[in-house]
């Protein structure tokens, strides 16, 4: 019997282990959206500033490349760029939505450029400028500026 109530009791507790990297995602439901960009002042040509809005099932690519992310328009890309970057939500740290600053370290101040993001969710739009220092950002921040800086490069490339 012992060996029963074991067994049983092991059994429960593998079951009851799950993966919690569910809950801590963010998922783009259909009016949602993730604007994504890097603006880099001292800088000529296309690539200087560059933004996109990632929905849960499209990616836009903004035509107007304006440096304060004021003007946006937006034009659809291929389905295969937004295969390329659809899992970047997966990447977005929750604790800039309790974020009380908008601007964070001091984007583009030594000409080590910024990004620019927005994040639209359940009819709430949040926005941040954020240094590409890590060392002027939080810890929080690092792993998603990297995601957001390789996403970048595989849309353009």
């Amino acid at each position: 019997m012992k060996k029963i109530v074991s067994a049983f009791c092991c059994l429960c507790f593998i079951l009851s282990c799950t993966d919690n990297d569910d809950e801590n995602r963010f998922l783009l439901d259909e009016k949602d959206y993730l604007v994504f960009g890097h603006f880099y002042g001292m800088c000529v040509g296309e690539e200087c500033v560059e933004t996109f809005k990632l929905t849960d099932s499209e990616l836009f690519e903004d035509t107007e490349d304006d440096y304060s992310g004021s003007n946006l328009n937006f034009i659809k890309l291929d389905n295969e760029k937004f295969e390329q970057v659809k899992n970047l939500m997966d990447y977005f740290p929750k604790e800039l939505l309790s974020e009380n600053e908008t601007i964070l370290g001091c984007p583009d101040c030594a000409d080590g450029g910024g990004l620019f993001i927005q994040y639209y969710y359940n009819g709430s739009l949040k926005s941040w400028r954020i240094d590409q220092a890590k060392s002027q950002v939080p810890n929080y921040l690092h792993g998603f500026i990297d995601e957001v800086n390789d996403k970048i490069q595989l849309i353009n490339n």
